[in-house]
C-alpha cells in the first residue's frame, strides 16, 4: 500500500494550498498527521464516521478511551459542550494553549467520541496550523498524538511516514516536534481538577 506523501508546511504561516489539501482530505473522510503546539498529531474530521473508525484502527486504540478534538476557537466550543460562564471564563484565560478540556458533551458529539459519562475532551490549541485546519473544515479536527507501535511519540515527520505512513493520506511537516502532552484539565461541575499535567501550566 502507498505511503503519505510528506509537505513541507509553515507552521506558523501555513501556506493556504497546502491547508486547502488536508481539508480535502479529511472532509473525504481521510486521515492527515501535522503539527500542533505539543506532539504531532493524527486527526480526521469529528463528522466522518470512517475517518474515526480509520484513526482508531491506525493508533491501536480501545473504543471504550474515547479521542478528544480541536476547535479553532473558543466560540465553537459550546456547540459540542455544556459551557458554564466559570468553565468559559476559564477556558478565556488558557487558550490557545496546550490544554484539553474535559466537558459534558452536546448532541452534535458522535457517540464514539464521548465517554460513558457523556463527557468529551476539547481542545483550542496554541498552533496557528492546527487552528487553520479546524477552522478550513468548519468542523473540530478529532486528535490523537502520533506514536509508534510501543507508543512512543513520534516527534518527526519522516519517523511517522515510517511508522504510520501506510495508514495515512498526508504527513504536513512543520519540523520537529518537542515530546510534551497536553494538560488535561476537567471541568465538570465547575470545578477545575488536573487529570494529566503535562506542558499547559495553570497559574
Amino acid at each position: 500500500m502507498a505511503s503519505a506523501p510528506i509537505i513541507e508546511v509553515n507552521a506558523e504561516f501555513p501556506q493556504p494550498r497546502h491547508i486547502q489539501r488536508a481539508v480535502e482530505i479529511l472532509s473525504s473522510g481521510g486521515v492527515i498527521a501535522y503539527p500542533t503546539d505539543t506532539y504531532f498529531g493524527l486527526g480526521c474530521d469529528l463528522g466522518s464516521k470512517k475517518g474515526i473508525e480509520k484513526l482508531y484502527q491506525l493508533k491501536g486504540r480501545d473504543k471504550k478511551k474515547p479521542l478528544s478534538f480541536l476547535c479553532p476557537d473558543l466560540s465553537d466550543v459550546a456547540k459540542y459542550a455544556h459551557v458554564s460562564n466559570f468553565a468559559y471564563r476559564t477556558m478565556k484565560s488558557l487558550t490557545p494553549g496546550a490544554f484539553t478540556f474535559v466537558l459534558e458533551a452536546t448532541r452534535l458529539v458522535p457517540e464514539a467520541m464521548m465517554s460513558k459519562q457523556k463527557q468529551v475532551g476539547i481542545r483550542v490549541p496554541d498552533s496557528e496550523l492546527a487552528r487553520a485546519l479546524a477552522a478550513a473544515l468548519g468542523r473540530p479536527i478529532v486528535t490523537t498524538s502520533a506514536t509508534d507501535a510501543e507508543g512512543e511519540p513520534l516527534i518527526d515527520a519522516k519517523d511517522i511516514k515510517d511508522a504510520l505512513g501506510h495508514g495515512l493520506e498526508l504527513i504536513l511537516d512543520g519540523g520537529v516536534r518537542l515530546m510534551e502532552p497536553s494538560t488535561v484539565v476537567s471541568l465538570i461541575d465547575d470545578q477545575i481538577e488536573v487529570l494529566r499535567q503535562g506542558k499547559g501550566q495553570l497559574d
